[in-house]
């Protein structure tokens, strides 16, 4: 609990996550005007860190909105009109970016497999021998049911179509686990700033290839409020078409330098550390990993509920004692439950977490 606030709950959910405080703070500067020269100097010094943070020489925009609102850019975007899009679809949130691509009127497949699988490089290698797609869309870290995506082997089957867009979901591992976007040839690579990047919701980031700018310009109706022209025209002025999100630049900021500080390798590491803590603490106590062996999430596992307790009363117990996790998502609610081990959630945060949540288990027996 935080000194600040005796009620606080710390939390374990995969969105939003913890927040520190210095975080919080940082969000409470002075406002200024997002066409002054104020603005554009915040501006130009984020997008070197963001592009060290994304391995990317591309320009990494900035959205007002969540992630999704990305999703539906980059399907607007990067996707003509006769043309088609392939989704890679192994959970929730890339059936989500299917169904996104297909609400703005494109045509869409879908290679998918059951939730906890991921979808394999083959089952990519083998859709397009058979048809010509604009894009290849996939969620890196599939937030329902923690798994990580093989997406280095997707870009090795990617290289041989170079006419073929590559676009990548990394909502919640970016910041958690290398996001090699240029090496991975990558075209645009999407995340937002409620999961590993730790801070408030209301903001998203995406670093994108000149591909994708050449290929929108071929696509007539791209929208105002996403299109990634307009986005790029302000960009080059180290500004955003519409009003941007202030004080969680300010916040951002602080942390891309906190970051960097805590050194990208040994936060990456800090993340499997902590992703190995939470499946050894899950096996000693009766659960198991719900994400296929081999692909699990180096920052949220999902858990199957082996032992049939009440998840929702596991919860009411933690946050008797300052501390949530979260149950299964969609379909996998009460069969699964998730703890996300991401941000600048530490190894000691999750021992207090795994002591509590012993201490209900032998309670039930």
């Amino acid at each position: 609990m935080s000194p600040r606030n005796p009620q606080h709950v710390r939390l374990f959910i995969p969105g939003p996550v913890e927040v520190r405080e210095e975080i919080l703070d940082a969000q409470a500067g002075w406002m200024i005007g997002h066409r002054s020269s104020e603005f554009a100097a915040l501006y130009g010094r984020m997008q070197p860190k963001l592009q060290q943070t994304f391995f990317t020489q591309h320009p990494v925009y900035l959205y007002t909105s969540s992630g999704t609102g990305v999703w539906e850019s980059a399907s607007r975007c990067a996707v003509r009109d006769e043309a088609r899009v392939l989704h890679l679809v192994c959970g929730a949130f890339s059936e989500r970016w299917a169904e996104v691509s297909q609400f703005n009127g494109k045509q869409a497949d879908v290679i998918a497999v059951e939730w906890g699988q991921a979808v394999k490089p083959e089952q990519l290698a083998d859709a397009l021998r058979g048809q010509a797609y604009d894009a290849v869309a996939c969620v890196m870290n599939e937030t329902s049911t923690g798994v990580r995506n093989p997406i280095e082997g997707y870009a090795e089957v990617l290289r041989d179509y170079p006419d073929t867009l590559f676009l990548v979901d990394a909502v919640s591992i970016y910041a958690g686990a290398k996001v090699d976007v240029d090496n991975w040839g990558i075209d645009v690579c999407l995340t937002s700033t409620q999961k590993a990047f730790a801070l408030p919701p209301g903001m998203a980031f995406a670093a994108v290839s000149p591909a994708v700018l050449e290929r929108a310009r071929q696509v007539p109706h791209r929208g105002y409020y996403f299109d990634m022209l307009e986005i790029d025209r302000h960009h080059q002025k180290n500004n955003t078409p519409a009003t941007p999100p202030v004080s969680l630049m300010y916040a951002a900021d602080r942390q891309l330098d906190d970051m960097l500080a805590e050194g990208l390798e040994a936060r990456f590491a800090r993340h499997e550390r902590m992703a190995t803590m939470t499946r050894t603490w899950a096996r000693g106590a009766g659960f198991a990993p719900f994400s296929e062996e081999g692909y699990h999430s180096p920052t949220v596992s999902t858990l199957t509920n082996t032992r049939g307790i009440d998840i929702a009363a596991l919860n009411a117990f933690l946050r008797g004692r300052g501390m949530a996790i979260s149950n299964g998502y969609g379909k996998l609610k009460g069969k699964t439950m998730r703890i996300a081990h991401m941000g600048d959630t530490q190894p000691e945060h999750l021992e207090v977490l795994f002591a509590a949540m012993d201490e209900f288990l032998a309670k039930e027996g």
